[in-house]
């Protein structure tokens, strides 16, 4: 590997690390809702609130964060979410009463925002076309790394009360569990924050403010002079569609050259949260935890890391795949897995009266979880950094995000009503009815976009009049 490549995939990798962050300092709250619960005598209402608040602010941020890319840099919003990160885990570690506990989920979910628009949008922009899907989904691979670690420590903090060491004694994990798990975010995040000093902005980013020295630069640094000059051709061709200059307007998304991309985006993005995946990671450990067919915390804690390690594994398939088998068969066969593994758990749930004691449960869970992690999970991301054009592509990602989060909030929302008032079989069928659907409108309308540039791409998706 040459110094210029090593140099171009180190600063990749440091990018795509921002996904670590976002899955460890959420799902470290999957562990430590059961006990938070306990400790402020919550009510349904509040766990619910406790767990959405979190994507509430995601919401928000993901709707600002494309503008502030654009206007800021990109690296510029992965700071930002760093320090968000680092501030939240802080608090939360420290919160003395629920009001507080919030206001540290509202801090995490601003960063989760800034982390899914800026971080895939780098990746993209810097990565040559040939390998863009697996570079881009690194930071997916990262988020269900970090989701995995944060099980892990959940898990490890419980064993851990068990253990009566000195010093263990001494850090009150018994009584203070939940603040360990919550307070370990902080240590990333900081690290996280000062790896950012040695990353360049965005090449393309240079480009649209006009610096094309600067792009021309990062390039051909990364990637050699050939190559910088023939992308920043490109480049130049399709800020000469717009006013480069000047920031992209929500007006110009109903362009009707850019419906169709729109639609696409839109769809891929409502699907990917509306079949129940973040309700399912969200609540894992609260489902297995309150129906009684584990025993004891460690039993539930488990269970919930065995759905992680399914997250990981078919993660780093997806990215073996991505570039060599194209993102449309990953999207057609994998939502056609993740409608069928919902139909079991369904079954599941209604063969055991919604227990999760029955077999078909647990491996619809996994498959569910499988499937989406090799084919929604990280391929919505890549899909939304490849189909826009330059100019507006940080908001057009942005108002993508902003509907995703919100069918992500709505979901995680009334999930604990579904369970209880409809019962995990219908709650489930529902989820799968919604996978089918969406299963039918990719067939129809998804492209291909593995293997061109992204100017080849907005040449040959967006109709210029």
């Amino acid at each position: 590997m040459s110094q210029g490549a090593a140099r171009a995939t180190g600063t990749i990798l440091i990018v795509a690390l921002s996904g670590f962050l976002m899955g460890f300092d959420g799902s470290l709250f999957t562990g430590a809702i059961i006990f938070v619960e306990r400790k402020f005598e919550l009510t349904d209402l509040e766990i619910g609130w406790a767990v959405v608040s979190h994507t509430l602010t995601a919401t928000l941020s993901i709707f600002l964060a494309g503008p502030l890319a654009d206007r800021f840099g990109r690296r510029t919003v992965l700071r930002g979410a760093a320090v968000a990160f680092a501030v939240s885990a802080t608090v939360a570690a420290a919160s003395s009463s629920f009001g507080v506990l919030i206001v540290a989920r509202l801090l995490s979910g601003l960063g989760v925002g800034a982390v899914l628009v800026a971080s895939p949008m780098y990746i993209a922009e810097i990565s040559p076309p040939a390998f863009r899907g697996r570079m881009v989904t690194l930071t997916q691979l990262f988020v269900v790394l970090g989701i995995f670690c944060a099980f892990s420590s959940n898990y490890l903090i419980v064993r851990l009360e068990h253990v009566h060491l000195g010093w263990l004694d001494s850090l009150d994990l018994e009584s203070s569990n939940w603040r360990w798990m919550l307070g370990v975010g902080t240590l990333p995040a900081a690290i996280y924050l000062f790896a950012l000093f040695f990353v360049p902005e965005s090449p393309r980013w240079h480009a649209m403010h006009g610096r094309l020295e600067a792009a021309r630069g990062i390039l051909a640094s990364a990637h050699g002079k050939d190559f910088a000059e023939a992308e920043l051709a490109e480049v130049r061709t399709s800020l000469a569609r717009g006013h480069a200059g000047s920031d992209a307007t929500l007006r110009e998304l109903w362009n009707p050259a850019l419906r169709g991309v729109l639609a696409i985006g839109l769809i891929v993005g409502v699907l990917q949260q509306i079949t129940g995946i973040n309700s399912v990671l969200a609540y894992a450990t609260v489902i297995f935890e309150r129906t009684g067919t584990t025993s004891g915390n460690d039993s539930s804690f488990m269970q919930t890391l065995m759905l992680g390690l399914v997250n990981l594994v078919a993660t780093v398939v997806a990215l073996l795949l991505i570039d060599r088998v194209g993102r449309r068969p990953l999207f057609i066969f994998g939502s056609a897995g993740i409608a069928l593994s919902l139909l079991i758990t369904a079954y599941g749930f209604h063969a055991s009266g919604d227990g999760v004691s029955s077999p078909w449960v647990f491996t619809g869970l996994l498959g569910f979880v499988g499937c989406f992690a090799v084919s929604l999970g990280p391929g919505l991301w890549v899909l939304l950094s490849e189909i826009f054009p330059n100019r507006v592509r940080a908001l057009a990602i942005s108002c993508v995000g902003l509907v995703n989060s919100t069918v992500c909030f709505v979901v995680q929302l009334v999930f604990p009503w579904e369970m209880k008032n409809l019962g995990g079989g219908y709650t489930f069928l529902i989820y799968a009815v919604f996978a089918l659907i969406g299963l039918v409108l990719l067939v129809k309308m998804l492209p291909e976009t593995r293997g061109r540039s992204l100017e080849q791409l907005e040449e040959s998706l967006v109709r210029h009049g």
